[in-house]
């Protein structure tokens, strides 16, 4: 028996097996993923959606103009950088998001020229200046309602006048009357804790379109936790940290606060949920995004009791954002697979 044409033939077998497996050899990673861009960023933006849709019955017709133009300019405005720049896609959905969440945090009484100067800050200046998608130090919509707010500080604290659930006619928010006037004429303005609740909880209070409703935010990121695009602990943390501290520095001394008002009211909800745990600003591992989290909700209660202005997340989780890579760098874990030094004291 011939040896050699045997170890032929096995050799032109193997060749045979190998190209019919049709065997394609890439770069590592090798796993295979469900998820993609342009789907995260369409399941955030349904998400929001509810919320959203209350905030335009909520509020009117104006509320549902100011939230269509910021979602077009920002997707136009994304277009037309990406042109220059020689690639197109916008279909992935960030910018309508971005869009989306930036109109959310306006009054729904500012004129129309305000949400398309936001989106052109928001996708311009601050995404693609910084590279585009996964490259923005700052959350792009926060950075754009937080150059509004400086450029048009009476536009951006201008409530419309709405009538809450005990028929009285108030033009502040929840947070502008504690601010203002403080605990005791909150709760008379709505009749109550109970009553003052409740337009918390269910959005029959003034705020910006899209923070009033409570419920349908916390199930659009319930939903969100579900899919796993969030971590839970980033909203847990946050909300917590902004609970506790405002029970133990309350208006009437240590332990006298209250607690579930300052967790529903403002833009924490929408801020924990969907602002705090994006992506690209936020740490990477779950020891940094906890440090993220309770620094974020600490500064919003700094902010909110001793600050001049009566809310503070947003300024609270761009500050965060700008140390979030150095959470990153002191939290970052060892090297798979690399030994950790030991140090042997030896004597002469």
């Amino acid at each position: 028996m011939n040896v050699d044409k045997i170890n032929e033939g096995e050799l032109i077998r193997e060749a045979e097996l190998i190209e019919d497996s049709m065997l394609n050899v890439n770069i590592s990673p090798h796993i295979h993923a469900d998820n993609s861009v342009p789907k995260i960023m369409w399941t955030v933006f349904a998400a929001l959606t509810p919320a959203a849709i209350f905030g335009m019955v909520h509020f009117g017709i104006q509320a549902a103009i100011i939230i269509l133009l910021g979602i077009i300019s920002a997707v136009i405005f994304e277009a037309m950088i990406q042109k220059i720049r020689g690639k197109i896609t916008v279909s992935d959905g960030s910018a309508a998001l971005t869009g989306l969440l930036l109109a959310m945090c306006l009054p729904p009484t500012v004129p129309y020229f305000v949400p398309v100067v936001g989106s052109f800050i928001a996708i311009v200046i601050v995404k693609h200046s910084m590279g585009g998608l996964g490259n923005n130090l700052f959350n792009p919509a926060h950075i754009g309602r937080a150059a509004l707010l400086v450029s048009w500080p009476t536009l951006m604290t201008k409530w419309s006048t709405i009538t809450t659930s005990v028929d009285a006619v108030t033009s502040a928010t929840p947070l502008n009357i504690l601010k203002n006037n403080g605990y005791d004429q909150l709760l008379t303005t709505y009749g109550g804790k109970s009553k003052l609740y409740e337009a918390l909880f269910f959005g029959t209070r003034n705020g910006s379109i899209g923070e009033t409703c409570t419920i349908l935010l916390v199930i659009g990121g319930a939903f969100l936790i579900y899919k796993r695009y969030i971590d839970w602990i980033v909203p847990v943390c946050m909300i917590g940290t902004v609970g506790i501290l405002t029970f133990v520095y309350g208006p009437n001394g240590l332990f006298t606060g209250d607690p579930i008002f300052h967790m529903m009211a403002g833009g924490l909800i929408i801020g924990a949920f969907f602002m705090a745990t994006d992506m690209v600003t936020t740490p990477i591992t779950r020891k940094g995004r906890v440090i993220f989290a309770v620094g974020a909700g600490a500064l919003t209660v700094l902010i909110r009791l001793v600050g001049g202005y009566p809310e503070g997340v947003c300024y609270s989780i761009l500050l965060m954002n700008a140390v979030t890579p150095l959470i990153d760098q002191l939290v970052r874990p060892r090297l798979f697979g690399r030994r950790v030094r030991q140090y042997v004291r030896t004597s002469k």
